[in-house]
């Protein structure tokens, strides 16, 4: 059976995830208020971005400026600004 939870990022009940994504602190808040449907949103845009700016995941300043974009995203309401993406219209 599926854990429901109330999604922050999607301000509604949904699915939550099977088990903790990320560690620590973070990981523990992302585990309880951000649904599966949030983080496969995350997921993709976290692709963009690492790709996009040619991110090396092995760089720990490029990591936290993932965290930081993954914060703002999930928990903040922002729209990731990927340069060089233009959205289909």
């Amino acid at each position: 059976m599926s854990r429901i939870i109330y999604c922050h990022y999607l301000k509604k009940e949904a699915e939550g995830l099977d088990f903790q994504l990320y560690p620590g602190e973070l990981g523990k808040r992302i585990f309880n208020e951000i649904s599966k449907p949030a983080w496969q949103e995350w997921m993709k845009k976290q692709t963009m971005l690492i790709n996009e700016n040619k991110f090396n995941m092995m760089n720990p300043e490029h990591r936290k400026k993932i965290e930081t974009e993954m914060v703002k995203f999930l928990f903040e309401g922002e729209d990731i600004v990927i340069g060089g993406y233009k959205p289909e219209s």
